[in-house]
């Protein structure tokens, strides 16, 4: 007979089962209609197979449908066994190598004579659909080793082979088909093919090495996406259409702001206007920090040895760029490095003479260029650099200042993000890894504080989700980590809080406390903006290039209809310029329409145009970004609206 088995359902019941009964009958055992809806089950959050005997553990057991967003991963895997299925009957002798699950999608590599294209894309997706409809059966089998190697090499799948042969011992070998077709998989599908729906798109095909191994074979990777419902489908789509027409590259180049070339590649070539969006940023960051911060500067090269102290050279060696003398007959022969990173810095200026607990908490901030090694095939316009400046900043306090701090620094965080349109923002609290520095004690203290301030951070505003992501802090110390969604609903992580036990430690920092012994001070790392270049792509994509006034780095252009205005024009570009505005003048021989066409191309946010009779009545006909209407306004009148719009939100608050 059949061992009892005691499950806990997700209303907290418990019921007992044989241990050879699967999640089917589990799911049939509750009501019909969840057997029909079934999918798969979790047991004790672990996804299953719905034919898998549930076993003699037990545990939490959750019935999983369709509609669960835990099945989203089921379909788009199932999705990746139907594309392989159809590219092997529609092109017989292709190999099929693997196929994960992706972010809002999969993939596929194969392997053929003759590369796929995008236009066999359309062929793959009909007969996928075929497939779909045959509503076959996923069904799983444990081979032995030397079957499946047999088999698969029978077949002339030999990719299959060798991954097989990379099974370590003693795992299963699972085969999973779905009618006539099968394939090797580590699982779990859903119960038929007919469940994945025709929610899938075939996105494009690129070339990918096998095993991401330059010195092997290239493959045809086929790359799709596939969703639960049409309309999430249709959604997605829609939001890749946007994120195109938002590219920061393209903004970049339309607007004139920045370039890439391969002589420096990961490094920014900032052009005049681009440049000017940064140094906004940095002032805007600057103000937020004035009276609160002390704005330092250390080194940009510094001797390895301190990146030895710090742990880095061992550690993050890898992405770290090494100098040297050229000269070879250099007095001073030494290994230096490119800091990667201002916090070993921050440290020695904190030790630069006694400190005392009445000085505490003493705060640095700097907008430090650091230089970290990315891959070339990672780099991504102003996303991924190799060298970048960030907003960053280390906080020396006591325990006892800890709460009041990481509340300061998430007050500023939100504020700064409301400030550039962001409302939507999820905070999370990483709690300690496996393998960190620092006795149980100190984390346990730590956690406690930081889960203290998550909650009052939830209590703020109904705007901010918070949660705990367990076991994904850094190795020195729990952090929070700010995500904010943008204009079109993509989420990007910036800010961060990290308290760090390590590199105080490290570098024997410390502070004369009341009874005048050293005591070592608790350091906070904390960024904002994170990458400075990479808060300003996603504010190029989240604005579209159609910055606010306050933040555009041209904010006016003044643009004559005829020759007769020139002066005039110069008159109110002055005004403008007196009163604190970026401003351009377009005196040119061309037509106006040619003119607002030009410059709202250039998403330039107000255009002021100024013919004869404008000059004559002293007034402007202002043009809006994004805007067919046209008002007409008296010179003062437009630089006062003007000058009062340009006003940064801090600033306003500040005059308030």
């Amino acid at each position: 007979m059949a061992q009892a088995v005691s499950l806990i359902f997700p209303d907290g019941s418990r019921r007992e089962y044989d241990a050879v009964a699967t999640g089917a009958d589990i799911a049939a055992s509750i009501s019909k209609s969840l057997a029909k809806k079934a999918v798969a089950y979790a047991l004790d959050g672990t996804l299953r197979d719905l034919a898998d005997p549930i076993g003699e553990a037990g545990g939490r057991i959750e019935i999983i449908t369709r509609d669960d967003p835990r099945a989203l991963e089921l379909i788009r895997h199932d999705a990746a066994h139907v594309m392989a299925e159809a590219v092997q009957e529609l092109y017989p002798g292709t190999q099929v190598t693997i196929g994960p699950v992706i972010e809002n999608g999969f993939y596929y590599d194969f392997a053929r004579d003759e590369p796929f294209t995008p236009e066999d894309l359309p062929v793959i997706e009909k007969k996928m659909r075929e497939i779909i409809a045959r509503n076959k059966p996923f069904t799983k089998e444990v081979w032995p080793r030397e079957r499946a190697r047999q088999v698969f090499r029978d077949k002339g799948e030999f990719y299959k082979v060798e991954l097989v042969d990379a099974i370590p011992e003693g795992e299963d070998v699972k085969i999973y088909a779905q009618g006539d077709w099968f394939d090797l998989c580590r699982g779990p599908h859903m119960v038929s093919t007919g469940q994945i729906g025709n929610a899938f798109k075939l996105m494009k095909v690129a070339g990918a090495y096998w095993r991401g191994d330059s010195e092997n074979a290239m493959l045809t990777r086929i790359y799709g996406t596939a969703w639960a419902t049409q309309e999430q489908l249709d959604q997605y789509l829609h939001m890749l259409e946007e994120a195109e027409k938002r590219d920061h590259r393209r903004l970049g180049r339309e607007m004139d702001l920045f370039h890439f070339q391969e002589e420096g590649p990961g490094v920014v070539f900032w052009h005049a206007k681009g440049w000017r969006l940064f140094q906004n940023l940095v002032s805007y960051m600057r103000r937020r920090l004035d009276g609160t911060y002390e704005e330092v500067n250390a080194p940009q090269v510094l001797d390895h040895s301190l990146w030895q102290t710090s742990g880095h050279w061992g550690w993050y060696k890898e992405n770290m760029f090494k100098v040297e003398c050229a000269d070879e007959e250099a007095e001073d022969k030494r290994v230096f490095a490119l800091k990667p990173m201002n916090c070993p810095g921050h440290v020695q200026i904190f030790k630069h003479g006694l400190k005392s607990y009445r000085d505490l908490p003493i705060r640095l901030a700097e907008f430090g260029t650091v230089h970290r090694y990315e891959p070339s095939g990672a780099l991504h316009g102003l996303m991924r650099v190799r060298g970048f400046t960030q907003d960053d900043a280390h906080i020396f306090c006591t325990e006892e200042q800890l709460a009041e701090e990481c509340l300061k620094i998430n007050e500023l965080i939100l504020s700064t993000y409301a400030d550039f349109g962001f409302k939507e923002i999820k905070v999370f609290l990483s709690t300690r890894p496996e393998k960190r520095v620092g006795s149980d004690a100190l984390w346990d203290h730590a956690e406690e504080i930081m889960t203290g301030v998550l909650e009052e951070i939830g209590r703020s505003d109904s705007r901010i989700t918070t949660a705990i992501n367990p076991g994904d802090g850094a190795f020195y110390g729990p952090k929070f980590d700010y995500v904010l969604k943008d204009a079109i609903g993509r989420e990007w992580q910036c800010g961060t809080t990290q308290i760090d036990f390590n590199l105080p430690e490290r570098f024997g920092a410390f502070y004369i406390d009341r009874d005048s012994e050293k005591k070592q001070p608790v350091m906070i790392h904390r960024a904002i903006c994170g990458s400075m270049e990479r808060f300003l792509g996603i504010l190029i994509e989240n604005y579209a290039g159609h910055f606010p006034l306050w933040f555009a780095p041209v904010q006016v252009v003044v643009a004559t209809i005829t020759s007769d205005a020139d002066a005039y024009a110069c008159e109110v570009a002055g005004r403008l310029k007196a009163a604190g505005l970026t401003v351009e003048t377009d005196l040119r021989n061309e037509k106006i329409n040619y003119k607002v066409r030009e410059h709202s191309h250039a998403k330039v946010p107000v255009i002021l145009v100024c013919g004869k009779r404008e000059a004559e009545e002293r007034t402007v006909n202002m043009r809006r970004l994004g805007s067919r209407e046209q008002a007409s306004l008296s010179l003062e009148e437009a630089v006062a609206s003007l000058a009062g719009e340009a006003t940064p939100p801090d600033m306003r608050r500040a005059a308030s």
